[in-house]
């Protein structure tokens, strides 16, 4: 069945990164999927690839031409369920119930539920929002956990990985950590920052080394904070990069900071689908997800001692490092599989519509 996917924001994030990878898995697992999205935006201009697209200003959620215009659209589209992501494409979506079309909306994280409401139904990529969306007053049986999937690994050749590691001067013997997300206040990068001021330059005679992937309003500050530690030298800062397998490749470690109110957590699902060991905080998604000790080693949030003792437990333990990576790929293989993930919303739109 034809689905038609909307999103509304102008710049790449972890609700865009996921609309560019989950439409392109919808396509090659069989279904026929179409998207809007915002006319002059990073997904317009770079990220759709083959997915057949069109685009619209989608100026402001208050604006009724930009509603007009997509009323229209989707009247011309022939697919039964409208799913829409994030706040400003699901509040310029309103359709009524009865008249053929399924109007779903996808949430990523903890969003005011008032401009959700109008939808039909409701999708949560972890169990934790999904109660929190019925504790909040929708309905318990139009509301429904479908998880994300991981990408596979993407091989690189080896001549373009030591390419990178000449181009980012790195030793063959580095200990090199990579952590990688918008760079916000949720994504707690502070803290690892804080961790590698108490972790020594050097463990077990190899130079340890950060690659921050990701940008964001507090890169500046950051940067400036990685000064003020003496740490400035030990960090790389890669901004966003479209295709991460290289940087993933290169890597020893995974360390994922985040504070609490993260949702989900799509690097851990990178961090095991590349078979690389995880540090990771005890955030939601984290805590829903992950378990300590098997397939990564969690810690307290907001608690910089906690990361760098992290840190060092598992550079030091390489029995754990290996039993980390083994069940790491187990829970992808069982649990986060494209085409696991695919087949249940494929069941998914095919209950809406037998019940609509």
């Amino acid at each position: 069945m034809k689905s038609l996917h909307i999103i509304g924001s102008k710049q790449m994030g972890g609700a865009e990164r996921w609309f560019s990878r989950f439409l392109p898995a919808m396509s090659r697992q069989g279904e026929d999927v179409a998207a809007i999205v915002r006319k002059g935006s990073e997904l317009a201009q770079h990220h759709m690839g083959a997915i057949p697209f069109s685009t619209l200003p989608l100026r402001t959620v208050w604006d009724p031409l930009s509603r007009m215009e997509l009323a229209r659209a989707i009247e011309r589209s022939d697919a039964p369920i409208v799913q829409t992501y994030m706040g400003r494409a699901t509040r310029l979506t309103h359709l009524e119930p009865g008249r053929g079309k399924v109007h779903v909306s996808r949430l990523g994280g903890y969003y005011k539920l008032g401009p959700f409401r109008h939808a039909h139904a409701w999708i949560g990529n972890t169990r934790g929002l999904c109660d929190w969306m019925i504790q909040g007053g929708l309905p318990a049986n139009r509301v429904f956990h479908i998880t994300n999937f991981a990408d596979p690994a993407r091989a690189v050749p080896v001549t373009e990985l030591d390419a990178l590691r000449r181009r980012l001067d790195l030793r063959s013997d580095d200990w090199l950590m990579l952590t990688a997300g918008r760079l916000i206040d949720v994504k707690g990068q502070r803290f690892l920052l804080e961790a590698m001021a108490k972790l020594p330059a050097q463990i077990e005679d190899r130079r340890l080394r950060l690659v921050v992937l990701g940008d964001g309003d507090l890169r500046a500050p950051l940067e400036q904070q990685a000064r003020q530690l003496g740490i400035a030298d030990r960090i790389i800062w890669a901004g966003w990069q479209h295709d991460p397998a290289p940087w993933f490749h290169l890597a020893d470690m995974v360390v994922f900071p985040s504070r609490d109110a993260e949702t989900l957590g799509n690097v851990i699902l990178e961090a095991w689908a590349y078979a690389r060991p995880l540090v990771a905080t005890a955030f939601r998604g984290a805590r829903e997800i992950a378990r300590h000790g098997e397939d990564a080693w969690v810690v307290p949030c907001d608690d910089s001692g906690a990361i760098a003792h992290g840190i060092e437990t598992v550079m030091h333990d390489a029995g754990l490092r290996e039993q980390m990576v083994t069940k790491g790929l187990a829970r992808i293989r069982d649990d986060f599989s494209e085409t696991a993930i695919i087949a249940q919303y494929r069941s998914l739109y095919a209950q809406l519509l037998d019940n609509r």
